[in-house]
């Protein structure tokens, strides 16, 4: 047995497996610090359904600890920006489009080095190691403790990244972490140098916060290893959060979609994933999300790491409803529901009382919500669902009909149809699929690089890189007789000299549980 654990603004969601088949599953109360949701969520997956702690092989963890603590400006280390690309790229330095409250919070510093590539390999200029040790005397002397190095074209040869960070862990000594680029994001050195430098930030904090999951999972008896959802469905262990945080940053929205995909047996669909602050919607391509093709901003930050293709709308079951317009959300009252909304006794008309107002839900007093006009009721679930159907019109590429799943505990807010969609499939546990999809996510690996492909060569070529991405996925922890190609993009750069060609591969396997 396992168990899959996601961490929401409003609910903690916790499941029991055996295999793909839900044992239990249960919805608890996110708490302010968190780790005490989960506790408690594990506490309840017990009483639903005994078991020992040596029973569980593995336990999976989505969480949302790491894009607050970014979107909030706290807990972020004081972090050196160091770019190797000197003398080009100087009109641009790093940190040049933060937004100065996160600029402050991380107390950057920002640096310029010689070195960087062209987009075949040719070197810009050399590595200078005298500089990297002025540069790293200054880190010291203004109490920077991460580093996040990005050097240019860093995806296609990543050599003086590495001969950097092995200068300044020299001058800087071992208590100082040092992230770089090319394990992080994707060709665009801005883009890819921003999610460095996001990371670098975090790298303190995920040590902390992996000790806290840590202590929490264990203080219930489980000794089994503990893995975190990345933002493209795949896991990653514990050691591999501390190194990349900043890979989390979506893994709610795709666990949910992970989790429609398994509990509907769809693989290709649209997936409306309705929480208690947001509806999320994305599309299912072969059992994956959607990977967006666009750089994606994170508190304001451009970046360009693997993230789901998501449109998220302010409707949930917290949503904060206008009598007057019927408008729903997008303010919410998110993990305070149980408290502030009619049917708990409270003051405020939230979407949730006009799902039990509707007899769509049995939370709660239904006695509460019985003087709300019905005719109001009706106009608020019509808005919703016209909203929703908008939203989901918008996601897909062609107008060939595509079938819509329906989960998280806000659905009850949708209707059995959808205009131009047609019957909405509301899978078993579907209240609790975000954690089903955190529960049975596999080990993944990926390479995007730019090759200069030599003539007769590229089926040898293309053949290497699936082989180099799916090493990775091994080595991530994939059993390899499980290992598959499941996405494969090659794109030709015209602009470029000596059939430049970007290829992006992606190797996923399960999990290998060593049993």
């Amino acid at each position: 047995m396992h168990i899959g654990i996601d961490v929401g603004g409003t609910n903690t969601d916790a499941v029991l497996m055996d295999g793909t088949k839900t044992l239990a599953g249960v919805k608890h109360s996110t708490t302010p610090d968190v780790t005490g949701g989960i506790v408690r969520a594990i506490e309840d997956l017990r009483a639903r359904h005994t078991f020992e702690g040596s029973d569980i092989s593995a336990v999976m963890i989505g969480t949302t600890h790491f894009i607050n603590a970014l979107v909030q400006a706290k807990r972020l280390a004081p972090t050196a920006a160091l770019r190797l690309g000197l003398p080009a790229t100087k009109a641009l330095p790093p940190l040049v489009d933060w937004p100065e409250v996160l600029t402050h919070a991380i107390e950057g510093r920002s640096y310029l080095a010689h070195g960087g590539y062209e987009f075949d390999g040719r070197p810009i200029s050399p590595l200078d190691p005298e500089e990297l040790r002025k540069h790293a005397a200054d880190m010291k002397a203004h109490g920077i403790r991460s580093v996040a190095i990005s050097s240019v074209f860093s995806p296609v040869n990543h050599d003086l990244e590495v001969e950097a960070a092995r200068i300044l862990a020299e001058e800087l000594g071992p208590d100082v972490a040092i992230s770089l680029s090319h394990e992080i994001g994707r060709i665009g050195l801005l883009e890819r140098e921003n999610a460095t430098i996001i990371n670098a930030a975090l790298r303190e904090l995920a040590s902390e916060i992996v000790d806290g999951l840590t202590a929490a999972v264990r203080a219930q008896g489980i000794d089994a290893q503990i893995f975190l959802s990345q933002n493209d469905g795949t896991l990653m262990d514990e050691d591999y959060v501390r190194l990349y945080p900043v890979a989390t940053f979506a893994s709610g929205p795709t666990n949910s979609m992970r989790g429609a995909a398994v509990t509907s047996g769809l693989s290709t669909c649209a997936v409306v994933d309705v929480g208690g602050t947001t509806a999320d919607i994305g599309l299912l391509i072969n059992g994956f999300p959607r990977e967006t093709a666009n750089e994606v901003k994170v508190a304001g930050i451009r970046t360009n790491f693997r993230m789901p293709d998501v449109l998220s709308i302010g409707i949930g079951g917290g949503s904060i409803v206008d009598p007057d317009t019927a408008e729903v959300g997008p303010e919410s009252v998110g993990y305070r529901l149980t408290t502030e909304a009619l049917v708990f006794g409270g003051s405020t008309l939230t979407a949730t009382d006009i799902a039990v107002a509707a007899g769509r839900a049995s939370i709660g007093d239904p006695a509460k919500v019985a003087h709300l006009d019905p005719s109001l009721v009706r106009r608020v679930l019509d808005r919703i669902a016209e909203r929703v159907a908008e939203a989901v019109d918008r996601m897909r590429t062609s107008p060939e009909p595509i079938p819509v799943v329906a989960v998280g505990g806000g659905s009850i807010l949708l209707p059995d149809e959808l205009s131009l969609f047609g019957a909405v499939h509301r899978p078993e546990n579907y209240a609790v699929a975000n954690a089903i999809g955190a529960s049975i996510a596999q080990v993944g690996g990926e390479i995007d690089k730019v090759y200069a492909i030599e003539p007769g060569r590229r089926e040898a070529m293309l053949a290497d890189v699936r082989a180099e991405a799916a090493d990775k996925a091994v080595a991530a922890g994939a059993k390899p007789s499980t290992v598959e190609i499941v996405d494969f993009d090659e794109v030709p750069i015209p602009y470029l000299p000596g059939n430049a060609t970007r290829v992006r591969v992606k190797a996923v396997g399960d999990l290998d549980m060593g049993v």
